[in-house]
């Protein structure tokens, strides 16, 4: 179906004072920091791990691209723990996990011991994925979501950017000593995120999950425009938790079909989805696997090895020319934060994609004149490669990366949100585990160059999907996104066996 056909979205309001929701999205959103060091650092750390306890390139692919395969068990794991514990303690939960990862990272002997810690690590990274977009996406107003639920993918480019200069900075200790300072100084910032999310409070969503109704109203109040909006979303949320609207009262009983609904999420999510929850998983997987198919980790992870190629050989410059990637990563992450609600999600995102083709094509052009040329450096030709290196990561910064994270949080309906997010976190692993595990044995058998080709065409198939496939979400609340992609209101109100076959009787009968 044409995104053309659909209604349009609502055109967001005035953004009032979201100074409180602000602070929640900021603090949520720094779980994001332990993902962004880890690819950042190890970008540059591996040049050192590699010499030190001499490994191959392909365990070098594998402890790079691992991570993202072990985050699997942290993604699907927070979708249950966030609905048990809460949104909150699972932010804490997520920082206790990667701290004691990166604790035995720095402390590794081996080569064994170094694939352990990336395991209780990538655990954490699950986690905080999942939960962080999540959580941010549910505390805030709808005039500010875009903006507020960009931040994950704010956070992770400035983590990234943090472990990029940790390999510089380190990179002068001794080889022994420089990558495990590097890895292991990780778990500070998991520290500090422990304690100051406890400070936050619980998103509104599953207070009314759990029934605790007066909690959610104030805190509805304290991330909303108006005192008219609270209501309105509290009523909106009652009515996707199955909670009848004259019930009311500081703690109400929550419908028992909502607490042991998990059968009932997979089999609307997953096993006999209707049309319209079928096209929101596709576009929410859709979203998270062109994210990373397209290229970025192979990017960021194995910049130095990109620049390498380039021309630039002594670590020091390969180092300084990695921090300006990370540099302007960040810089363009910010650009598009103010954008998001102002421009909205489909014009940045096509525009993001498209830029990002045309920098492919640019980077591996460039890279390939380089490699006929080994003999001889080809100084327009380096120009080109940093270059579109440069409009690469600052045209994915800009649309594709944030988008993705605030899509995926949008689009799926309440009762399946923490399974449905779940599962756009594990498409986005896989997929990046896959191109970082790749990357290099991809190099050797088709070059360098035309590593980036292959990554330039999956862009234009992901320009096509998201055209004609992802409406705009800009302005919508959560509990009415779903009518975006043809479901209706009774498709997402929970039903048990007896209601379903009363519907059937009397449609019967009819």
């Amino acid at each position: 179906m044409a995104s053309a056909a659909l209604p349009e979205a609502v055109e967001p309001g005035k953004k009032g004072n979201v100074r409180f929701a602000f602070a929640c999205a900021i603090l949520a959103s720094m779980t994001s920091i332990l993902l962004g060091y880890d690819i950042g650092v190890m970008s540059g750390a591996s040049l050192y791990i590699k010499k030190d306890l001499g490994i191959t390139d392909v365990q070098l692919e594998i402890l790079m691209g691992i991570l993202n395969v072990y985050s699997l068990i942290g993604s699907f794991a927070a979708g249950r723990t966030s609905d048990w514990i809460g949104r909150r303690y699972t932010i804490v939960f997520a920082a206790v996990i990667f701290f004691a990862g990166a604790f035995l990272m720095g402390f590794a002997v081996n080569y064994g011991m170094l694939m352990f810690g990336r395991f209780v690590a990538g655990v954490g990274v699950g986690y905080a994925l999942m939960i962080a977009p999540v959580y941010t996406a549910e505390v805030s107003p709808a005039s500010a979501r875009g903006f507020l639920t960009s931040f994950p993918e704010v956070f992770i480019n400035f983590g990234i950017l943090l472990g990029y200069v940790s390999n510089y900075a380190f990179s002068h200790l001794s080889l022994r000593l420089g990558w495990r300072v590097m890895l292991g100084i990780g778990a500070a910032p998991s520290v500090v995120l422990a304690l100051m999310v406890l400070g936050m409070p619980e998103s509104p969503r599953w207070l009314v999950m759990k029934g605790r109704l007066a909690d959610a109203k104030v805190v509805l109040g304290k991330t909303s425009d108006t005192p008219e909006e609270a209501a309105e979303r509290l009523a909106d949320i009652k009515a996707a938790a199955g909670i009848p609207q004259e019930l009311d009262g500081d703690v109400v009983a929550v419908p028992k079909k909502q607490n042991s609904g998990e059968a009932r999420v997979w089999k609307e999510l997953i096993l006999s989805p209707t049309p319209a929850m079928r096209r929101i998983l596709l576009s929410g997987l859709g979203i998270h696997f062109f994210q990373q198919a397209s290229g970025i980790d192979a990017v960021v992870l194995y910049s130095p090895r990109v620049f390498k190629a380039a021309g630039i050989t002594s670590d020091n410059q390969l180092l300084g020319t990695t921090c300006a990637v990370g540099v302007t990563k960040t810089l363009f992450i910010l650009v598009a934060t103010f954008l998001l609600d102002r421009v909205g999600r489909r014009p940045l995102l096509l525009s993001s994609v498209g830029g990002m083709i045309i920098s492919l094509v640019g980077l591996a052009a460039g890279l390939t004149v380089i490699e006929h040329h080994p003999d001889g450096k080809i100084p327009w030709a380096i120009g080109v490669a940093i270059a579109s290196t440069m409009a690469y990561v600052a045209f994915f910064s800009i649309g594709m990366g944030p988008i993705t994270w605030v899509y995926s949080s949008e689009v799926f309906p309440l009762h399946v949100r923490a399974l449905g997010c779940a599962l756009g976190v594990a498409s986005n692993r896989v997929t990046s585990g896959v191109i970082s595990m790749t990357f290099i044995s991809l190099t050797k058998a088709i070059t360098i160059g035309g590593a980036f080709f292959l990554y330039a065409g999956v862009a234009v198939l992901a320009w096509v999907f998201f055209f004609t496939f992802l409406p705009e979400t800009r302005g919508r609340t959560l509990e009415a996104m779903h009518k975006l992609f043809g479901a209706t209101d009774d498709d997402l109100k929970p039903q048990d066996g007896a209601t379903k076959d009363k519907k059937l009787e009397m449609a019967a009968t009819n």
